[in-house]
């Protein structure tokens, strides 16, 4: 068992073991009910964990869309309607079974009924054990942009159960790794040199690599998170590449996986950190090698798309009047959040990425 703590106000456990996700009963804290929302890949593993608590918890079972179809206001309503019609009160909880969209979608279901309720999550990808169930962000889309409506509500526990990890597609587990690289970047460049010394036992949570490396990873967000819960200050490091990726999800109308666009949003970022903050040529290259070479993700999107992408990235949480705010980098591990008002230079590094 590896646990990494989130500390604070809002603070809480990230545990991290074989069979995680079945110790979920010790953090539901006497709760007569609980809504287990999930995602239809997870149908079993939800029905073994109601079984589980069958005789000490009443568990509901909440079906929803895959990927970021379940970040809908209507499927958020769904939820509502069964806890309405269950008589759940504030002692009971809310679980939140599946990828980083199940996650936020639950997350959001807890933050809204009755103004806040318990939450678990139980994140079944890379992306979500490292990144989207820790930290107590919440939301859903609108049809105007990613994450637009939201909530901060921190979970109870977040449990990463690494039998899940380890059974999901490889194409799966690398779009994950984005999120574990962005870490790398930002904050822990160790996590980099151990992508690169063997990428192979680092994508396999069953081994010590594997499992260093998620902890790295997890470390990071919940260090971050726990100076700033709310996004006042360096938790906007965590959007690195964010800016524009949300912007290539929002094109691609949510039909590509997370990472992969996060990905291409980094080199974006890379390149123009190099243009304004003076980021050594070694430090993109090393972008394009890990992200491209090693993980397999994009790192280029057509060169055409770039009006409608700026459009989109003006409504970003973070632009600020006429300027857009990016995450980038003076080095490695050295983030710093920017203005760039001048659209030529943002026009000049996404040229260095359209293909």
């Amino acid at each position: 068992m590896t646990t990494v703590s989130v500390t604070g106000d809002n603070g809480y456990d990230v545990q991290v073991a074989s069979g995680a996700s079945l110790r979920v009963g010790e953090y539901l804290g006497g709760a007569a009910q609980a809504l287990l929302i999930h995602q239809p890949v997870m149908a079993g593993r939800a029905a073994e964990i109601r079984e589980l608590l069958a005789g000490t918890v009443n568990v509901l079972l909440a079906e929803i869309p895959d990927g970021e179809d379940a970040k809908r206001v209507e499927v958020a309503a769904f939820c509502w309607g069964i806890l309405g019609q269950s008589d759940f009160t504030r002692s009971d909880a809310v679980v939140g079974l599946g990828g980083g969209a199940a996650t936020d979608l639950a997350g959001f279901v807890a933050a809204t009924w009755l103004r806040g309720v318990r939450f678990i999550t139980i994140p079944t990808t890379v992306l979500g054990a490292v990144d989207a169930s820790v930290g107590g962000k919440t939301g859903i889309n609108t049809a105007e942009g990613k994450n637009l409506v939201g909530s901060f509500h921190a979970p109870h526990a977040v449990l990463v159960d690494t039998d899940i990890l380890a059974e999901l597609p490889e194409t799966e587990a690398r779009a994950g790794f984005a999120e574990i690289a962005k870490a790398g970047f930002i904050a822990d460049p160790v996590i980099l040199d151990l992508i690169e010394k063997d990428i192979t036992e680092a994508l396999d949570p069953t081994t010590e690599v594997g499992l260093e490396v998620l902890r790295r990873a997890i470390q990071v967000k919940a260090t971050v998170v726990s100076q700033d819960f709310t996004e006042q200050g360096v938790r906007e490091i965590l959007n690195y590449g964010h800016t524009l990726g949300h912007a290539i999800e929002h094109a691609e109308r949510y039909r590509w996986r997370h990472g992969a666009a996060i990905s291409i949003g980094m080199v974006f970022a890379a390149e123009l950190s190099r243009m304004t903050r003076g980021l050594s040529d070694a430090a993109v290259d090393r972008h394009r090698h890990i992200l491209g070479e090693l993980l397999g993700l994009p790192v280029s999107y057509p060169g055409g798309r770039w009006e409608s992408l700026l459009a989109t990235m003006r409504r970003d949480k973070k632009a600020r009047g006429a300027a857009l705010r990016f995450v980038l980098l003076d080095d490695l591990a050295r983030p710093t959040v920017t203005a760039v008002a001048d659209e030529s230079l943002l026009f000049a590094a996404y040229s260095e990425i359209a293909g």
